[in-house]
């Protein structure tokens, strides 16, 4: 067993083979600190409370474990049907030294189980029996794989649940049901499950869009009447979301966090108002125009820009950033593109309510999990619940803008071993640029000169962390925001600090980005 540093929360555990990962993730049930337990192909990332336990503590803690020589059981069996039409089943049989045929038939043949979920909800890491499966990833992943693709990648089969990025290599299409959150288990495919791939019958009309079932998406929910307190979208801007402080403790599910991309000005517009600190909040990224159903009182933190409240008498005021505002029936709220920061986030007294999943309604992007993203129209509904009164004195942030430097703490690790050293040194001198190709997901960033591999080859999926910053093989980093996948085969050189997450949902486009290194990666 080797225990890595993978950020000032998280140890990634080392295991000998795939077996050993899954049944020593099982003996960790219950140990003190541990907030989450994300099983990799050979490795558990251990996220940890360090209120609770040290990172010296716990590593104490997970080396004593001792686990017997049995197998993890299957649980069921499970039949798949794949039309086997993928772009990158040519490819894949020119890696592997045989025929597009041949690829098919012993995809077909050989036995598969689920070894651990990741990525996102439903995506089932499948091991196969036949050797012949070990396909690199593609050098640079897609932004976009279509939803019921099967995919191959090392020694998995997978199949996207939904539209999402990836960097597997497409083979086929299946319209089964990877996730659906009201089926028990909700992941078709989940852990233990024994799979069988068949050849599908005929090709559904319309093409995979119109069978594949993906996660649910609840629509955003309306005002019961025309007396109920709303918060209506006039426009949405580029991305308006509800958010909350996410789901935790689903990632055997393959469900991620996924939360508010700013968690202090959460909190400082919920105090504004007079909410609990954990209370639901839109998250706008640009600007939006809102109108609000009934009286209340609301608050704008996060990114700053200028804002004005217009009267149903077309009597406008500007609002100050931050603190508490009375609206009434009517009102609108212009939110300007922000000039410092990129997202917004809007409080309203009694907190908003809306359809959870899996105990949360923060909006996930990748999963799509949660409220749907809010179109003009919708009407979000406004709670009851403010046990505080309202704090007329905004806290003060300076956020980043287009153009400036921004210093983000980072440790090294899990894998700065799979870079050269001068990579390391470039990693923290040299500044990288926040690209537009940027989300909830991750932050592309751009740096002049790309981070040079030590190690060639493929690194087995293994858990990442909010704030993780992966490089794949083309050097140039993507640093992981909430919407992030579980698991990864990208290599991890470093990951931000806790209190630094909150600055990088800010980052905007064109913003710079240097790395500080602040704790050497710890092994023990």
């Amino acid at each position: 067993m080797r225990i890595l540093t993978a950020s000032d929360r998280a140890l990634l555990v080392e295991a000998a083979d795939l077996d050993e990962a899954m049944r020593l993730n099982l003996a960790w049930d219950g140990v003190p600190g541990v907030v989450e337990r994300i099983p990799g192909a050979r490795t558990v990332l251990v996220r940890f409370d360090p209120l609770r336990v040290s990172a010296d503590e716990l590593a104490a803690m997970l080396e004593t474990t001792r686990v017997d020589a049995e197998h993890v059981p299957h649980t069921r069996e499970v039949t798949i049907p794949v039309r086997y039409d993928g772009e990158d089943l040519d490819e894949v049989a020119t890696l592997l030294g045989v025929s597009a045929e041949e690829v098919v038939n012993r995809h077909l043949a050989a036995g598969w189980q689920v070894a651990f979920s990741g990525f996102a909800p439903g995506f089932g890491y499948t091991v196969g029996d036949d050797p012949l499966f070990d396909v690199p990833r593609r050098s640079s992943p897609r932004t976009r794989v279509p939803e019921g693709s099967v995919a191959l990648a090392g020694h998995f089969t997978g199949v996207y649940p939904r539209e999402s990025p990836g960097g597997w290599q497409l083979i086929g299409r299946t319209d089964a049901v990877m996730w659906d959150i009201d089926r028990e288990p909700p992941a078709l495919l989940s852990p233990g499950t024994l799979v069988r791939f068949e050849r599908a019958a005929r090709e559904t009309q319309g093409g995979l869009g119109a069978a594949a079932g993906g996660p649910e998406r609840s629509s955003a929910p309306r005002a019961a009447d025309a007396d109920a307190r709303g918060v209506e979208v006039v426009r949405p801007g580029l991305q308006l979301l509800v958010q909350d402080l996410g789901r935790y403790g689903h990632a055997a599910l393959g469900v991620s966090a996924s939360g508010i991309a700013d968690r202090t000005a959460l909190r400082d517009a919920n105090r504004a108002v007079g909410n609990r600190p954990d209370a639901a909040v839109l998250e706008s990224v640009g600007g939006a125009v809102l109108r609000f159903h009934g009286d209340g009182v609301a608050a704008v933190a996060g990114a700053a820009g200028e804002l004005a409240l217009t009267d149903a008498a077309g009597v406008e005021r500007t609002v100050r950033h931050g603190a508490p505002f009375a609206v009434v029936d009517g009102d609108e709220l212009v939110l300007a593109h922000p000039g410092a920061g990129l997202r917004h986030v809007i409080a309203v007294r009694g907190g908003l309510v809306a359809h959870a999943a899996l105990g949360s309604v923060a909006s996930d992007t990748l999963a799509g999990l949660g409220p749907a993203p809010l179109t003009a129209g919708d009407v979000v509904e406004v709670g009851g619940e403010a046990p505080h009164a309202v704090d007329p004195f905004p806290q003060a942030r300076m956020l980043p803008v287009p153009g400036e430097t921004v210093v983000l703490d980072i440790t090294l690790g899990p894998r700065d071993e799979w870079f050269t050293a001068a990579a390391l040194q470039t990693l923290a001198d040299q500044e990288w640029a926040v690209t537009p190709r940027s989300d909830r997901v991750g932050i592309r960033l751009h740096g002049d000169v790309p981070l040079e591999r030590a190690v060639a080859g493929e690194l087995p999926s293994e858990g990442a962390v909010n704030g993780a910053i992966q490089v794949p093989p083309d050097g140039q980093p993507v640093l992981f925001l909430p919407d992030h996948p579980l698991t990864g085969g990208y290599p991890i050189i470093g990951a931000l600090t806790d209190r630094c997450l909150d600055l990088a949902g800010q980052l905007p486009p064109g913003a710079r980005v240097r790395f500080r290194i602040i704790a050497e990666k710890s092994t023990s």
